[in-house]
């Protein structure tokens, strides 16, 4: 095999690296922008959450974090003992 047949065909893998590595990322920025554009379309026709339903939300964060709370403390009595 001559130079020239080793030099061809590092330059078809090389280019075939090439396409294939930016045609996939291409593809991809498609598909994020598909999903961006569906995203919006679907937040737009949602509607917006009751009062109730964020009050009761908000009522379950405060008593998860009253429950973390208790148990950090009685870790901390624990290990003091």
């Amino acid at each position: 095999m001559d130079y020239m047949d080793i030099l061809k065909w590092v330059g078809i893998v090389l280019a075939a690296g090439f396409v294939g590595y930016f045609g996939r990322y291409l593809a991809m920025m498609i598909i994020k922008r598909v999903h961006r554009k569906k995203e919006q379309e679907t937040a737009a026709t949602a509607p917006p959450p009751a009062p109730e339903a964020v009050q009761l939300e908000v009522a379950k964060q405060k008593a998860k974090l009253a429950k973390k709370r208790a148990k950090t403390r009685a870790k901390r009595l624990k290990k003091k003992k």
